[in-house]
């Protein structure tokens, strides 16, 4: 349990987020659920509100951009490392009892339209890593325009499948999308090998 203010705020912030989106967490929120005298957000956070969950939003952000990095450079195979992207969001899942999902998601169903910074942040996040899943394919041998449409398929599914995955309290539905969605990627690799060889003995 953190003890100092800033990250006590910094820590509840992120939770009522995720659970609740920019609207839904007041001022009060926070305070409460971090323990923190008033006087001590503007201390921390002369901004107010809008400051806080911009800096939560993009460490967030960051955050699972580091890890989606990282699982898609252990593995050569695309195909894998996007099964084990499956299966650690529903670890995730299962190990916060389906209560939070996606930590930008319910920011931006919320709309904070008058938030520019914030907006900004999820537009990014989103380009982000679809842009890591896309690099992956590509360096797998995919063509440019399939990498883009599997990268974006991939992660449309995990968004919606983290909404039902709550609703249902099961992590089954991920695990079945995962199997396909790694065939789907495995038939797009083999499918530019054979592109490539074609395209060797044309020359």
């Amino acid at each position: 349990m953190a003890t100092d203010t800033r990250t006590r705020m910094i820590e509840a912030t992120a939770l009522l987020l995720r659970r609740r989106g920019y609207h839904g967490t007041s001022l009060n929120d926070i305070l409460s659920a971090s323990a923190a005298p008033r006087g001590s957000l503007y201390f921390h956070f002369p901004g107010g509100k809008d400051q806080l969950v911009i800096e939560v939003t993009r460490a967030s952000v960051a955050d699972v951009t580091e890890r989606l990095g990282a699982q898609l450079e252990a593995e050569s195979d695309p195909a894998v490392a996007v099964h084990h992207i499956y299966q650690s969001v529903a670890r995730m899942l299962e190990d916060n009892e389906f209560s939070l999902g996606c930590p930008i998601a319910p920011v931006v169903l919320d709309a904070p339209n008058d938030v520019p910074d914030l907006e900004e942040i999820c537009r990014s996040a989103f380009e982000q890593w679809i842009g890591l899943l896309r690099d992956a394919f590509i360096r797998a041998g995919i063509p440019e325009r399939r990498a883009q449409a599997l990268a974006l398929l991939v992660e449309s599914s995990l968004e919606g499948l983290m909404v039902i995955a709550r609703a249902t309290r099961d992590r089954a539905p991920l695990l079945a999308v995962a199997d396909e969605v790694g065939a789907l990627i495995e038939q797009a690799v083999l499918a530019g090998k054979v592109a490539r060889q074609a395209e060797t003995v044309a020359v």
